[in-house]
């Protein structure tokens, strides 16, 4: 279903817009110049939208020199104290992460609807696996699609009753089966952008597998308008793994997409090494670009014809390809400086 487009600071997502990237900041946000030098590497890494967490007043005031500092939008995120919502909104919090059944009594819910109408916000709301209402696990025999499901239409029942729609929602579990129905039912239901990501992920390389296999298999069935990884790792290791499941989906692609092959006994290279040396380079030029990265001089440029530019082993020397056509020889001396600047006159 195409979902209604959002503002959200400098940015829209939903429509027709292109999946954006989130994270979320690792530190103490009243550690201002911390915060301030996370979020300028995670812009630096592509990283669109960020949330920090708001336990108290001394973050909820620390949000207005972070925005000075800083340029992309910022998510306030905030569980049950509705007057931090308030502060992080006059502190210039571009979106509210928060859900009214959590912050008591309904004039408290009209304040906070009220500031975010004031200023064009939007409030994010959702449920994960882990704290849904007792009333409704009861009802619908425990954690499952539809007590997720019933949860989060609670929610947006508490904000539409007060005519506020400017909403983003997200479903979030740590079981893949269950976070993957829960959000194909609300992708069902409703128009609001779906926030996607596989809550408490783990560490590397669990964390990787799962939500590349969650985020991905959504994102391959056009569901999803931001998204998280969330890994038990920095937030700029999330930022890098997010883009590579757009580019692995074919959805969205800003930086090189790496081709390599695992190598085998053909081999007269090593590739793995050189792979190694690249990566870092790759990592840092944002072009849309499929690079190849093959150990075998004889099937390389075949097996990897759809790259843009691409590079196969021979002994002591690597054939430099485009679109499959060999070009020219390139010595294994030469072949990290020849093969980036070849890269960046692409």
């Amino acid at each position: 279903m195409m979902k209604r487009k959002i503002r959200i600071g400098n940015l829209f997502i939903g429509g027709d817009e292109e999946i954006k990237v989130q994270s979320m900041t690792k530190s103490k946000t009243e550690d201002v110049r911390r915060v301030i030098n996370e979020i300028r590497k995670l812009e630096e890494a592509g990283c669109e939208i960020v949330r920090v967490a708001i336990p108290d007043e001394e973050a909820a005031n620390a949000l207005k020199k972070i925005k000075r500092d800083t340029n992309i939008p910022i998510v306030a995120d905030i569980h049950f104290d509705y007057k931090l919502a308030l502060i992080s909104i006059e502190n210039g919090a571009d979106k509210i992460r928060i859900n009214p059944g959590n912050i008591g009594s309904e004039w408290k819910v009209r304040e906070v609807v009220k500031a975010c109408k004031e200023r064009g916000i939007p409030i994010r709301v959702g449920v994960n696996s882990g704290s849904i209402r007792k009333d409704i696990l009861k009802k619908y025999n425990g954690v499952n699609k539809d007590s997720m499901l019933a949860g989060i239409e609670e929610e947006i029942r508490i904000l539409n009753d007060m005519d506020f729609h400017n909403i983003v929602l997200s479903a979030k579990a740590t079981d893949l089966r269950l976070f993957i129905e829960a959000n194909e039912e609300i992708d069902k239901r409703f128009d609001y952008p779906i926030h996607i990501g596989v809550t408490e992920s783990g560490p590397v390389p669990d964390g990787i597998v799962k939500s590349s296999i969650g985020i991905g298999y959504l994102i391959l069935k056009g569901i999803g308008n931001t998204i998280r990884v969330s890994l038990t790792e920095s937030s700029v290791k999330e930022v890098e793994i997010a883009f590579l499941i757009l580019s692995s989906t074919d959805k969205r692609r800003i930086f090189p997409e790496i081709i390599s092959c695992p190598t085998c006994g053909r081999t007269e290279v090593d590739t793995m090494r050189l792979v190694k040396r690249l990566l870092p380079e790759l990592r840092s030029i944002k072009k849309p670009l499929k690079v190849a990265i093959m150990g075998c001089s004889v099937n390389g440029p075949g097996e990897a014809k759809e790259a843009d530019i691409g590079i196969a082993g021979g002994k002591g020397f690597y054939l430099l390809f485009r679109k499959g056509e060999i070009i020219r020889e390139i010595k294994e001396d030469d072949v990290v400086k020849e093969f980036l600047k070849e890269i960046k006159k692409e």
